[in-house]
């Protein structure tokens, strides 16, 4: 989510205890992944399952009122990421490539391939489908500009809807998204692409925008707005990995990516995610 876009005060992490990072074991799909938002191969019914994402601000709010959860898995080529997503009205209307995504409910992926918390990578999808991807050479609180020009060449995506899409008749059971970043995309002119190796260490996050929503005569779904200050209520933020914070642009307080060189489910133990 772009801080600077949705009007966010600015937080600072100075004088506060910095969260405790999650982490997770990513290891080897047995085949190429197809993508296409079933998440039905045998490699991911052997993946483990990320714990179920939290408030942004940790332990300081109440767990989310809806659950999401992930799970990874790596080739030559790619990171594979599945998400569950439960929600009980699945809407998305906004279809052009790089609109600004998460003013709709949204699911992202933040990635920072050598930790250093600068040149990190950004991608936002709806239930639609619809991609939103950008590049920081550095946080926004460090005079990081992003560029919304950069995007994930041969990036793949797929979603899947347990419901029924911008129906506001009756509820829904959530959706599926599926996404292959291929690693050779993660580079811009001035920066090379970090390829994993067993044994490797990333920092990732993922977020979930999940906004309160109304219903217009239309049966036009939208962000809600208080009744008497006519302001839209602020969106929830839900992810993995929690920041302390409301504020995503902290790649330091982001979880921790480890690849494992085993394929999925043929080390001693299943493919386990931790914390």
């Amino acid at each position: 989510m772009l801080a600077v876009m949705t009007g966010m005060t600015a937080v600072t992490a100075q004088g506060q205890t910095p969260p405790t990072s999650k982490s997770y074991t990513c290891y080897r799909a047995e085949k190429t992944i197809s993508i296409d938002g079933k998440l039905d191969e045998r490699s991911w019914k052997k993946a483990a399952w990320t714990s179920s994402f939290v408030d942004i601000e940790g332990d300081k709010k109440p767990l989310p009122l809806q659950e999401t959860r992930v799970k990874m898995l790596w080739d030559d080529n790619y990171l594979y990421i599945g998400a569950q997503i439960e929600e009980e009205h699945i809407w998305a209307y906004q279809d052009k490539k790089d609109q600004i995504v998460y003013l709709e409910n949204d699911f992202e992926v933040f990635i920072d391939p050598d930790g250093d918390t600068n040149n990190y990578y950004e991608l936002e999808i709806n239930a639609i489908n619809n991609t939103f991807d950008l590049f920081l050479p550095k946080p926004y609180r460090k005079g990081g500009r992003a560029q919304l020009r950069w995007d994930i060449k041969g990036l793949k995506s797929a979603v899947t809807v347990n419901g029924t899409l911008n129906d506001a008749r009756n509820k829904d059971q959530g959706w599926f998204v599926e996404i292959a970043i291929p690693f050779a995309s993660l580079s811009t002119e001035n920066v090379k692409p970090v390829i994993p190796a067993d044994d490797s260490e990333w920092r990732i996050n993922f977020s979930r925008v999940n906004w309160q929503q109304e219903v217009d005569q239309q049966g036009r779904y939208s962000r809600k707005r208080n009744a008497e200050t006519g302001k839209i209520i602020p969106e929830y933020n839900w992810v993995w990995s929690p920041q302390g914070i409301i504020n995503m642009h902290y790649p330091e307080y982001w979880g921790k990516l480890i690849f494992s060189g085993e394929k999925v489910g043929k080390t001693k133990g299943e493919a386990t995610a931790q914390n």
